[in-house]
Order: structure tokens, then C-alpha cells, then sequence
């Protein structure tokens, strides 16, 4: 077994050229390899070799004046994953370039990985912030973590930039693999007016060693032969596609287009008929699967839910009626008494018993998952004329159909956009970045892994995306262009339904085109929303007294209707998703991609 070995510490380190050649050659006689960077600000290295030997250099190193509390973290190996030894002087031992950062003088807080975990698990309200590039996260990060699309750590101080003003004032956790690059990040962020900066102390590796896998996703991507370590430190499946160096999974392995040393998922590039090919292939196999729809059948439908923080402590009952408080107290009540309230006693996806029924005084705790189960159910029928427009190893581009409700929710559960192609795509699970109204039809963004959502979530919330629909309206405009800030209020009316609220509602704006005003009394109509509330672009029109043709809900004259979701047979909602760009996450070029137009969304004159 070969010991390997990473540490760093900050320090004031001088006749760096004679340190060199000292270092130079007790490692080769050591038989060590690996790289260790020097600087007049301190060290950094990772080595591995014999126990004993790596013991022997650290017994060394900490001989150095400033050296003297130098700490390593360790993992073992059964092969040497370092091709030579290297000892280099540099400006800095984590590039950086910014001027008056002071890991020594000035840290941030340090966070005890057990600390961490104990605030994640009382579900504090925090940020965690992944300081690494972006090709590392893909392997796994935190869950919920805040990510940046970087491919050099000298990107971070630009990518802080467009953090939210906001943020500066709630505290905010960092890490990285070993905690070097937190280091200079913690006091730059300070110095950028973030007031509550701390970073994990000794990163990721750390966190593994001391904590496992509590609230983290995959594995730890490290800059050797090894790849990745799974949070036990032990070596895991993944390689390096030789041509693009992306890190790849097994399962990204096990595609065809992975060859060694030639291509990968990744950086693969097919022909125009392959793609054609590919998509074809995968509509083909979304037919298969919703002829008959999956919710058709007969089945016990469970229906899972977290309980938060808030409510640790407290009688089932009342966590609820708190979290779901359109369903009475009285139907709860009758739920718990039937036995249709059960509480998973081991983490989903592992062997255990079965979940348990619990009664409605049962004391609940927070993180706990629960589900609510309701027995012998079909779905209601929904349009499965789901269309595949394009795919890479990235994204999915769906022309979504109406009705077709996005998420399982009420009474949808397997008729929905996301349960149809996780079924479809599995075992990848394709993961939305926005969403349309089970009634609005059009082009939805799917994310083919975690990493690229968060990427893309990144830039829907920097409003980086533009976002294009047609609406076919009652009544003939006065103005071509015209907006409406109205705000739109935060709680669930009648049928789901939403209001324009001036006094509590929340901001909102949409911008209008008018395109044509037809003879028979309809526009057809652009709309560009600034925000994306609920309902947004249905609730403004209804207000401005130009309810969209087909609306069930929001009806002329600025009534409610007596229904949320179109039949699958009835009038349409006259409402697309017509055009949707942004930057491509692998590409980081920008696209665009359009939805055909049906036939109400076409011109009349």
C-alpha cells in the first residue's frame, strides 16, 4: 500500500533555491513522488510512497522555521498514482493574482467539518460555496452548494462579482478539496464586504475523514492518478478522458462514444445524422413509454415529504397542517387514523423495513422524511406528446406539451414531464432548470447531470436567459409595446389560482409586443418576463383586461373559472414557450432554440 499524502501551509519561507535541491534530493532518496510547490508565502504539496519514508519527510519539512505545525491529510493507495517527483519555486502556492490578500495575517474563521455537519443537519440557513473549477464538481459537491462555472481558481474573484448584494450579509461557508484555495478566497471575499466568511477547515478530504458522506453528493475529484475518492477515501471507478480531461464516471464510461485515449461523452462530436439519429431514437422510446400512460394503471401512490427544521419537535398533526395547509386538519386526522401517513426508517434506496404507519401525535424531527400514501389511485389523463428537439452530454431540449404538469403534484404523480423522462433516461436523471405551467406548451431546459444544472439554475437566477412566448389574447391592444409591473400575490387562491396583490404581492415584471390584431378580435401577442412568478404572464394579461384564449382559470372580465387543468381534449391554452438562449454550459458559447408554432400562434390577417 503507497500512502499519499497532501498538505499546505502559509508561511514566510526564504532561500527557496537552496530548499529546492535539499527537498530534491530526500525525496528521491525516499523513493517519493508527487509535487511540492514552494513560495515565499509557504508550501504545498502532494507525495505518496512508502508510510514510512512520507513520515520521514514531514518530520523534515516541519524542521523549516514556519513550518512547524505543518499538517497532512492522508489516504492509501495500492499503486503509486504519481509519474515522477517535482519540486518548483512559484510566485504563489495557489495561483490566485490578487494583490493584498493575507492567508497569514489575516484568515477567515475556520469551521470544524463535525461543526459543519452538526449546522446542516439543525438545517441552518447558510450558503455553502464550492471554491473549485468546474470539471472538479462534476464529480460531487455538497448537496444545495453554490457553484461557479470556473475552469482556473483565478476566475473566483470575477465570479464573486456577480454574486447577490444580499449575500454579503448572511453567513456563508467555503471549501474546496484540501482547504488551500479557501484560503486566500475567505480573505478576498472579506475584503469584497462579506461579513460572515468561513471556510471548512482542511476541505472536503477532511470533511470525508471525519464526517463521510452526511449531506454530500458523489466523490472528491483530486489532481492525481486516482481520480476521485469516495467519502470512506477509498479510490473510486472514475478516469480522465485522455482528449478533453473530464472526469468520467462509470456509468459515463460505459458509453460508446468513450474511447480511450480518443474521445469521451464529452468532447465526442457527432454527425448531424447521428444526432438526428439519436433524438429520434429517444421519441421513439418516449412513446413506448406513455402508450398507455404510466399513471393509467391502478396503484399505491406514496408521496414523500421532509420535515423542516422549524417544526423539530412538534406533533406530526401540527407540522401538517403548517406545510401543507391546503388539506384540513380533519382530513389529516382521518390519514393518520387510516395508516396512510408512513415514516421511512432507513435512507431511500437502501434495504431496510418498511416504512411504518405513524399516528397524528407522533413527535416529529427535522430532516426526517415521511410519505403519504394513497392507496389504489390512478392519474388523470394528460397530453404525452412529449418531443425531444435536442440532446448533448449536457442538456435536453423537450417541447413540452399541454396539459402536462412538470413535477408530480395533487393529483399527477407518474402523468408528469419529469417522471416520463427519468423513465425514459434511466438511470441518468434528467433534471429541469425552470418550468411552464402543466397547461403552457413549449421549450423546457433539462439538465442532463447536477453539475450543469447548477450551472444553468446560475443563470437563470443572474437573469442571464432569455425567455420568449406567444399569447394568443381577447381584445385588441391600444398600445404595440406595453409592460406591467403589477406584483402577484404569494398565497394559493381558489384552483391554485393566483391575483395581482399591490399591497403584499411580490415584484414582477413582463414586458408586451403586440404582433398582429386579427379580424376576429383576438392579438397575438410577445411576451418577455423580467421575473418568473407563478402564473406570471396569464395573471398580468388577465389584469391588463386581455385574458389569454383558453385560459380555464383566468377568465374575461377578470373572473375565475371553475377549473385549473385543461382536458386533453378540450381547447388548448392559447400560451407557448416559443424561444429560450443562453450560454451553452460545455460549449460557453450562446444558443437558441425555438419551438414550431402550432396553429393559433400563426398570423390571420
Amino acid at each position: 500500500m503507497f500512502t499519499n499524502i497532501a498538505a499546505y501551509r502559509f508561511a514566510s519561507l526564504t532561500d527557496l533555491k537552496a530548499l529546492r535541491e535539499r527537498l530534491t534530493a530526500l525525496c528521491k532518496d525516499l523513493e517519493l513522488r508527487g509535487t511540492i510547490l514552494l513560495s515565499t508565502e509557504g508550501i504545498n504539496l502532494f507525495v505518496a510512497g512508502m508510510n514510512e519514508n512520507v513520515e520521514r519527510l514531514l518530520s523534515e519539512l516541519r524542521t523549516i522555521p514556519g513550518l512547524e505545525q505543518l499538517q497532512a491529510k492522508y489516504s492509501e493507495s495500492e499503486h503509486q498514482p504519481f509519474r515522477r517527483m517535482l519540486v518548483k519555486i512559484k510566485k504563489e502556492i495557489i495561483s490566485f493574482g490578487i494583490e493584498g490578500v493575507d492567508p497569514v495575517g489575516k484568515p477567515s474563521p475556520k469551521l470544524q467539518p463535525a461543526e459543519l455537519k452538526r449546522w446542516l443537519d439543525e438545517g441552518r440557513p447558510i450558503t455553502l460555496l464550492d471554491t473549485r473549477n468546474d470539471y472538479e464538481i462534476k464529480l460531487g459537491t455538497f448537496r444545495n452548494a453554490m457553484v461557479f462555472p470556473i475552469r482556473k481558481f483565478r476566475e473566483f474573484p470575477a465570479a464573486v462579482a456577480t454574486l447577490p448584494e444580499d449575500l454579503k450579509e448572511q453567513p456563508v461557508v467555503m471549501f474546496c478539496t484540501g482547504g488551500i484555495r479557501c484560503e486566500k478566497a475567505g480573505p478576498f471575499m472579506e475584503m469584497q464586504g462579506y461579513k460572515n466568511i468561513f471556510q471548512l477547515e482542511g476541505g472536503i478530504l477532511k470533511y470525508f475523514e471525519d464526517c463521510g458522506s452526511a449531506h454530500y453528493d458523489g466523490e472528491c475529484f483530486v489532481f492525481d492518478d486516482r481520480v476521485g475518492l469516495d467519502p470512506s477515501l477509498d479510490e473510486s471507478e472514475s478516469v480522465q478522458c485522455y482528449a478533453c480531461q473530464s472526469p468520467l464516471t462509470a456509468e459515463e464510461q460505459a458509453d460508446p462514444r468513450y474511447v480511450i485515449k480518443v474521445s469521451c461523452p464529452y468532447c465526442f462530436v457527432p454527425t448531424e445524422a447521428q444526432q438526428a439519429q439519436q433524438v429520434a431514437e429517444r421519441n421513439t422510446a418516449i412513446h413506448a413509454a406513455t402508450h398507455p400512460l404510466p399513471g393509467s394503471r391502478i396503484y399505491a401512490n406514496e408521496r414523500p415529504f421532509n420535515i423542516p427544521a422549524a417544526y423539530d419537535g412538534q406533533p406530526l398533526i401540527d407540522c401538517l397542517c403548517g406545510i401543507l395547509g391546503h388539506i384540513s386538519r380533519e382530513e389529516w386526522l382521518q390519514t393518520c387514523e387510516t395508516g396512510h401517513l408512513l415514516k421511512r426508517i432507513v435512507p431511500e434506496g437502501m434495504e431496510g423495513p418498511d416504512p411504518i404507519a405513524v399516528p397524528a401525535d407522533h413527535i416529529v424531527r427535522g430532516g426526517d422524511r415521511y410519505l403519504h400514501l394513497h392507496p389504489a389511485s390512478s392519474e388523470p389523463d394528460v397530453n404525452a406528446d412529449i418531443r425531444i428537439l435536442h440532446e448533448d452530454e449536457a442538456i435536453i431540449i423537450v417541447h413540452k406539451p399541454a396539459p402536462l404538469p412538470m413535477h408530480p403534484c395533487g393529483r399527477f404523480n407518474r402523468n408528469t414531464l419529469t417522471s416520463i423522462l427519468g423513465e425514459v433516461y434511466a438511470p441518468y436523471n434528467p433534471r429541469p432548470v425552470h418550468r411552464l405551467d402543466a397547461n403552457t406548451s413549449g421549450i423546457v431546459l433539462f439538465a442532463r447531470t447536477r453539475h450543469f444544472a447548477h450551472q444553468l439554475q446560475r443563470q437563470f437566477e443572474r437573469g442571464n436567459v432569455t425567455k420568449r412566448y406567444l399569447a394568443r389574447v381577447h381584445g385588441h391592444p391600444t398600445l404595440d409595446e406595453f409592460h406591467s409591473n403589477a406584483p402577484i400575490s404569494d398565497e394559493v387562491g381558489e384552483l391554485g389560482s393566483y391575483r395581482v396583490d399591490w399591497k403584499h404581492g411580490k415584484p414582477a415584471s413582463t414586458l408586451f409586443r403586440v404582433l398582429e390584431r386579427s379580424a376576429d378580435g383576438t392579438s397575438l401577442l410577445e411576451a418577455t418576463p423580467v421575473t418568473g412568478r407563478t402564473n406570471q404572464i396569464r395573471i398580468h394579461l388577465w389584469d391588463l383586461g386581455h385574458s389569454i384564449v383558453g385560459d380555464p382559470t383566468y377568465l374575461p372580465g377578470k373572473k375565475l373559472g371553475d377549473t385549473q387543468t385543461i382536458a386533453p381534449d378540450a381547447p388548448a391554452l392559447n400560451l407557448l414557450a416559443c424561444k429560450l438562449s443562453f450560454v451553452h454550459p460545455i460549449s460557453k458559447e450562446p444558443v437558441t432554440y425555438e419551438a414550431e408554432r402550432p396553429v393559433w400562434a400563426k398570423p390571420r390577417n
